[in-house]
């Protein structure tokens, strides 16, 4: 991957942890510049954007304390969720990552031509969750 759809992606990561786009501002970004979903790993603590080419990046992503709880609670991921997408005052994407691992999960893939991001525990249970208006 060149570098510069590298560094898309790197300031997609970015705009995320630091807050300063919103999730459809970011999937925007990255639509135009040709990928087709991303995966978060929070074990691993990775982000790995994808290519339909099947060319990928991966970087390092923030570290938060909380680890990943060994139940998953789709009820705790859903509140979570929804704060997100709702912007509920004092929402960070930080804040966001560390009661998604409180509630067992270890990470979710994003498609953007499946229109939703399944998130997934330890067990392999998921919570798929469709893109507002899909």
């Amino acid at each position: 991957m060149n570098a510069d759809l590298q560094n898309v992606a790197l300031h997609a990561m970015w705009a995320a942890e630091r807050g300063t786009l919103t999730f459809p501002e970011i999937i925007g970004k990255l639509l135009e510049t040709g990928f087709e979903g991303y995966a978060i790993d929070y074990r691993r603590e990775t982000a790995t954007y994808y290519r339909p080419d099947d060319d990928s990046v991966q970087f390092e992503t923030h570290h938060t304390a909380t680890p990943v709880a060994p139940a998953f609670d789709a009820d705790a991921l859903k509140a979570a969720i929804h704060e997100a997408q709702t912007l509920a005052p004092g929402y960070t994407y930080k804040g966001f990552c560390a009661k998604a691992k409180a509630a067992g999960c270890a990470g979710y893939l994003v498609s953007f031509p499946g229109r939703r991001a399944v998130y997934f525990g330890r067990s392999g249970a998921t919570h798929t969750e469709h893109f507002p208006g899909s």
